[in-house]
């Protein structure tokens, strides 16, 4: 990991470029040919049958899938939030993977081999103010048709917190599933709220933007008790800490929080929104 301080323009970066280099040659992938995006849309995984285990056992044994999940994942964690969707998915299957499965841990490799001189970027400027994103894929699970959270954290405009992870219930509606993800976000927030007071930064409510306005509407008032009644309770927590005024929950526009969970956003360093994030450089931009 590489870490550059450039004082008079006030960014420090953070990159991995070596690494991301060093794992795509261990697994022969230096070479390949790149792609736009981190999933190819044409990808749809499920966990493999006995009958595709059986006739797939033998070549697999000689495809060490596990230590190339593993090796994306240490990336994602370090500096590639682009990529905690897709290493979500090919994750899942860590314990019985089949060759459909290793064409999705290829193509992610594919796509670092054209992104391998990214790097994260943090600058000195704007409010140091707590900010959250939070997002939704419905029922993305095959197998048990469970839904995807995103969470997406920023401290002065900086990308501090990231996170994708399979919700743990079935979401019985797009409302439900975003519902699950504002709980998901909540629970960083407080955290993070805690963490920066014991550093000394005091800051009253967290914002959290989501694009559902049925979920906000949810979070602030009981409304469509019947439709909502089954939802567990535990997730209403939610609720308390907006009366207690730890959190506020608002409404962002689709467009613009599909950007800030795509891979897009990161690529072009240019790109400026309406309040400033952490973004993704590449080692000949100037910025």
């Amino acid at each position: 990991m590489e870490i550059t301080r450039d004082r008079v323009k006030g960014t420090l970066t953070i990159s991995q470029e070596g690494y991301v280099k060093k794992v795509l040659g261990n697994f022969g992938m230096d070479q390949s040919k790149p792609v736009a995006t981190a999933m190819g849309a044409h990808f749809t995984f499920t966990a493999a049958t006995e009958e595709e285990l059986q006739d797939q056992q033998e070549d697999m044994e000689k495809i060490p899938y596990q230590s190339a999940v593993g090796s994306l994942m240490y990336a994602m964690i370090g500096t590639r939030p682009d990529l905690a969707y897709s290493v979500g998915l090919v994750c899942r299957f860590m314990t019985n993977p089949i060759k459909e499965h290793w064409l999705g841990v290829k193509w992610i490799m594919r796509y670092m081999n054209g992104t391998s001189d990214m790097k994260i970027s943090y600058r000195n400027e704007g409010d140091f103010v707590l900010k959250g994103y939070c997002d939704s894929d419905y029922a993305a699970d095959m197998d048990k048709r469970r839904s995807i959270s995103g969470i997406v954290f920023t401290l002065g405009g900086n990308r501090i917190s990231w996170k994708s992870s399979l919700q743990k219930t079935v979401a019985l509606s797009t409302t439900e599933a975003e519902y699950v993800a504002l709980a998901d976000a909540a629970k960083e927030a407080v955290w993070l709220k805690g963490l920066m007071n014991e550093l000394g930064f005091k800051q009253e409510a967290v914002d959290i933007y989501c694009d559902s306005q049925s979920a906000i509407a949810l979070v602030k008032n009981a409304v469509h008790h019947e439709r909502t009644k089954h939802i567990d309770v535990k997730l209403h927590f939610l609720r308390d800490l907006i009366s207690m005024a730890k959190i506020r929950v608002l409404k962002i526009a689709t467009d613009t929080i599909q950007l800030i969970f795509s891979q897009r956003f990161f690529q072009w360093a240019s790109f400026k929104m309406l309040w400033s994030c952490s973004e993704f450089q590449r080692s000949d931009s100037a910025h």
